[in-house]
């Protein structure tokens, strides 16, 4: 089965928002399953996982109801305070809907030393006893926090969302790659092949431009811990969905049979439980 393990559903608003600035028009408007579905039938493609994008509750609950309404919806990654008191009693609740797969806090939204906060850390600990995952959203400068964190919760499924977004369009690479291969030491943590073109120049890339990071991290994670994701509709400000996807497909060609259905789709099958 093919997975595109990273795009996002919503009503758009202005407020909460925010972050859609005006030269992303082509997103500010409601992106829903019936916008996705026939996407995914194109590119053959038959399930998803998907993201929060708000940190709410009601968003993770709207996204639940969207999966129950569509089987191609294969997994939530939705949103808890993992900073709360009750967070093991807010887990047990949400353990009840099977298609809710972990969580995911907007990190890069966040200050220095966020991560490694022992309040929020004590969140991502109670994660396990009910075996949910945890997307790890952050920009390539907060690696240094990744790296220190993963050690204090050594069993737990972590997924780098966007290949921790290095800035493509400026080239920037080194430190990037020495981060990024401390974080693929730890065997715990998968990374998502997906969020390139917005990292990139919008609609002025080339497929060269994202070579020297894919090469990185096929060599830090391997086929075995990689997956596709669109991080649609975000990536309209950038590609096209059959243009992002072409971006990974054509890396694809010199890999095996196996590699290329491991990253097409068993290794989010796999990690998510789908």
């Amino acid at each position: 089965m093919n997975i595109d393990s990273h795009q996002h559903f919503w009503r758009y608003q202005k407020a909460g928002f925010e972050w859609i600035t005006d030269d992303m028009k082509v997103i500010q408007r409601d992106f829903l399953p019936t916008d996705l579905a026939p996407l995914l039938a194109e590119n053959d493609i038959e399930g998803c996982v998907t993201v929060q994008v708000d940190q709410t509750e009601n968003e993770t609950d709207f996204l639940l109801n969207l999966a129950d309404q569509y089987d191609f919806i294969k997994g939530v990654v939705g949103w808890v305070d993992f900073k709360s008191e009750k967070i093991n009693e807010r887990l047990f609740e949400y353990s009840r809907y099977w298609k809710l797969k972990g969580f995911r806090h907007i990190v890069q939204g966040e200050s220095k030393g966020f991560l490694l906060q022992p309040d929020f850390i004590r969140g991502i600990r109670a994660l396990k006893p009910f075996n949910f995952t945890y997307d790890i959203l952050v920009y390539a400068h907060q690696l240094e926090d990744v790296i220190r964190f993963l050690p204090q919760v050594p069993d737990q499924k972590f997924v780098v969302d966007h290949l921790a977004k290095p800035s493509i369009k400026a080239g920037e690479i080194a430190e990037w790659s020495k981060h990024i291969k401390k974080v693929a030491a730890f065997e715990n943590v998968y990374c998502k092949l997906s969020g390139m073109v917005t990292e990139a120049k919008w609609k002025k890339w080339n497929d060269s431009d994202f070579r020297p990071y894919l090469d990185t991290v096929f060599e830090c994670f391997g086929a075995r811990r990689l997956m596709y994701g669109s991080d649609w509709p975000v990536c309209l400000v950038g590609a096209s969905y059959h243009q992002q996807r072409s971006i990974v497909e054509a890396y694809l060609t010199h890999l095996s049979h196996q590699e290329k259905e491991q990253i097409r789709g068993g290794n989010a099958a796999r990690f998510y439980n789908l």
